[in-house]
């Protein structure tokens, strides 16, 4: 366990967002989640379990030496995502069904709205990092949240790869009738962010024949790795690392990794909003990170999404109240370390990599003979 105060901030520490070198945006939204609700909640229960992460990391060593901090959260977007969550309610119950309906094509354009102005918010605050030095990373929240750190991350890093671990491809155009949906992302983002290069897409195992159209449409630069297909390259006897290093071959050097907690096998997030059978497990994860470090490539952002805790409950005779079940929270604050870890190390290593070479260039131009 953290052997930091308890009651301070991301992991026991007390890191202002100035001294950090990693700033955290946390994200409470969820209002176009259509089957189970309470990512919005991921947020707080990730900052709670953290405190028990232990702060040296076996792939990452000092992780938190740089300094992590967590922003507080907008009390804007927590407004925002009240009112959006009330008027998409209705919509979903409905099952998206809102032609010839009035109130229920208000209702979507209203959460379109303000769907918009989240992106123009997280975009805003994480650009403003990212120009001041710091590695930025998100904490969902539905998957619809990290659209303005992956549009802010497109403008500093043109060309930058994402690597995508869903269970979901989140290919949908305007799911439900939401145009920012958490089914919607990677549509927005390969639609709207020309800048973006490959989208590869691991663990991928509920998906619509309209994604698999838009994949095949993309002439490659949505790259996906279906679980089933995995699944049988495993029972073949391939070893895991082969196909991370298949993964990562599809990247380019600067990659920004999504995490949709359900891209792993759901006892371990078994709370998230659309849990689905199969997936990576921990491990796996872990080995598919690992080989990205060692590839040489640079993870220069990151999000964490789709942590729901389980239903808070009250123990003994009614005093104490506890959070829930803190399972999910516990695996989600642990992914999120290794994302922070993989990303400082990275820079860290590439930067030193590049310092290197350009020393030898000088090197060489100094023993050079004159001509």
């Amino acid at each position: 366990m953290s052997s930091l105060r308890p009651d301070g901030g991301i992991y026991g520490l007390d890191y202002t967002p100035d001294q950090a070198k990693v700033i955290l945006i946390p994200v409470p939204w969820e209002p176009t989640t259509s089957y189970g609700r309470g990512t919005a909640r991921g947020p707080a229960a990730i900052l709670r379990a953290s405190h028990q992460v232990d702060l040296y990391d076996l792939q990452y060593g000092r992780v938190w030496e740089d300094g992590i901090a967590m922003l507080e959260v907008d009390p804007d977007i927590v407004r925002w995502n009240a009112e959006a969550c009330a008027a998409s309610e209705p919509v979903i119950a409905a099952g998206g069904f809102i032609e010839n309906d009035p109130e229920l094509e208000a209702r979507v354009a209203r959460v379109n709205v303000l769907s918009a102005k989240l992106n123009e918010r997280i975009t805003a605050i994480a650009r403003t990092w990212l120009e001041r030095g710091r590695i930025v990373g998100l904490v969902g929240g539905d998957h619809s949240c990290p659209y303005g750190t992956i549009a802010a991350h497109a403008e500093r890093y043109p060309g930058l790869g994402i690597l995508h671990i869903d269970a979901h491809a989140d290919l949908r155009n305007a799911f439900e009738g939401f145009t920012d949906s958490h089914a919607s992302i990677f549509y927005n983002v390969a639609t709207r962010l020309p800048s973006v290069g490959p989208i590869v897409q691991v663990g991928l195992r509920d998906v619509c024949e309209e994604e698999l159209a838009f994949i095949e449409a993309s002439r490659g630069r949505l790259v996906p790795f279906f679980d089933p297909v995995i699944g049988e390259r495993l029972c073949d006897g391939e070893p895991f690392n082969a196909i991370a290093d298949d993964i990562i071959k599809a990247l380019p050097r600067d990659v920004y990794v999504s995490f949709d907690i359900d891209g792993l096998d759901p006892s371990q997030g078994p709370h998230t909003g659309t849990p689905v059978p199969g997936g990576l497990t921990f491990r796996q994860v872990m080995a598919l990170l690992t080989r990205l470090r060692r590839s040489g490539r640079r993870v220069v952002g990151f999000d964490l999404n789709e942590v729901a805790p389980g239903p808070s409950f009250h123990a003994g005779n009614g005093t104490k109240t506890l959070h829930g079940d803190e399972w999910d929270a516990n695996v989600g604050a642990r992914i999120l370390y290794k994302l922070i870890g993989l990303s400082r190390v990275t820079q860290l290593e590439t930067s030193a990599s590049a310092s290197n070479a350009a020393q030898d260039r000088t090197g060489k131009a100094l023993r050079s003979p004159r001509v």
